[in-house]
This record gives structure tokens, sequence and C-alpha cells, in this order.
């Protein structure tokens, strides 16, 4: 698993699962499929992606294709840091 990969699993573990590491989920389930973030959890996904990777979010990119596995998420962080 990438670096990038673990950092978003372990925000992901601590602050949606509440530190449960005995719920597994791939790289490619989907979070709002598998119950794990809500519409408002998005919005404390999309800060701490900013702040972490010194991104910015658009509202175009709030899309499930950006931000609903671990592996979306790692696409969109790669495509956005080549953009920059």
């Amino acid at each position: 698993m990438q670096p990038v990969e673990q950092e978003l699993r372990q925000f992901v573990i601590d602050n949606f699962l509440f530190g449960q590491t005995d719920v597994a989920f791939t790289n490619e389930d989907s979070f709002m499929e598998r119950g794990i973030i809500d519409s408002t959890g998005v919005l404390e996904l999309v800060a701490f992606l900013e702040k972490t990777y010194q991104i910015k979010v658009e509202g175009e990119d709030l899309i499930p294709a950006n931000l609903d596995s671990i592996a979306n998420l790692r696409r969109f962080l790669e495509a956005k840091r080549q953009v920059a």
C-alpha cells in the first residue's frame, strides 16, 4: 500500500470508524455504500484533503468518482498534484 493510501485509510478509521480497526474495507469499497462516510462526513474529508495535501477541492470535484473510496481519493490527489 502506498503511503498516501495509508494516510487516507488511517484518517477514515480515526474519524469515521472511531478507531475501530476491525472494520474491514478495501481500497475500492465505496464509503457511501458501506455506510462509512455520509454527506456531512464528506465535508470533513474535504477539509482534511485541503489541509494535508495543500490542494483546493472545487465544487465540481465533489463527486463520488473523486471522493468515495481510498482508490478514488488517491487518483484524485494525483490528478490535483499534476495540475498544480
